[in-house]
């Protein structure tokens, strides 16, 4: 699977290696292109998942804020519920499209 921004592919990887959790998939950090992602300082915390690490999306000159996010050190009960341990796997939102 790619998730992709316009021509460029932010990140790949077989869709056996991501995660779906509530309708987004999850890519595995080495599957992401970092140098695409900057780190954002929005705050979210999810209840069941924990703290949130946003990153907003470099397309050319212009900085897509807050379009991709991760859970670096997810709440332990997250991964029962999930299944899987998804430390640091990036997800991501508006403009940047998921395809298989």
């Amino acid at each position: 699977m790619k998730a992709i921004l316009g021509d460029t592919i932010i990140a790949e990887a077989p869709k056996e290696d991501l995660i779906s959790i509530e309708g987004n998939w999850y890519f595995p950090p080495s599957s992401v292109n970092s140098e695409h992602l900057v780190e954002s300082g929005t705050p979210y915390t999810c209840p069941w998942k924990g703290d949130a690490q946003y990153f907003s999306v470099k397309q050319g000159e212009t900085l897509l804020q807050d379009r991709a996010f991760s859970y670096p050190t997810p709440h332990q009960t997250a991964f029962d519920r999930v299944g899987k341990d998804f430390s640091g796997y990036v997800a991501f939102w508006k403009d940047v499209k998921v395809t298989e």
